[in-house]
């Protein structure tokens, strides 16, 4: 069951809020330290495979509760562009 604090706020997530998440998602993925990922480098820097690509815009979207199209990580290539085009849409 969903917490209704967390779906009031879904779709109003500051661009901070979403570069952190992602900056979380890639570090665990990745096995690298937070403090590793540069927000201002484009995902093939990162090795993103598109399975990677796949679920974290799969987790994405049920934490932002919007639907969030796999491709946009090409569309907007780094975490910085990548968060500000999903507050945007907000």
């Amino acid at each position: 069951m969903s917490n209704p604090a967390e779906e009031r706020h879904a779709s109003s997530r500051s661009v901070d809020e979403i570069q952190q998440w992602l900056i979380d998602y890639l570090a665990k993925a990745l096995e690298r330290s937070p403090d590793d990922i540069d927000v201002t480098v484009s995902f093939d820097d990162f090795a993103l495979d598109s399975a990677t690509a796949i679920g974290m815009t799969g987790e994405l979207e049920d934490w932002l509760g919007k639907h969030v199209d796999p491709t946009l990580v090409y569309d907007y290539p780094t975490i910085e562009q990548f968060a500000q085009y999903l507050a945007d849409q907000a």
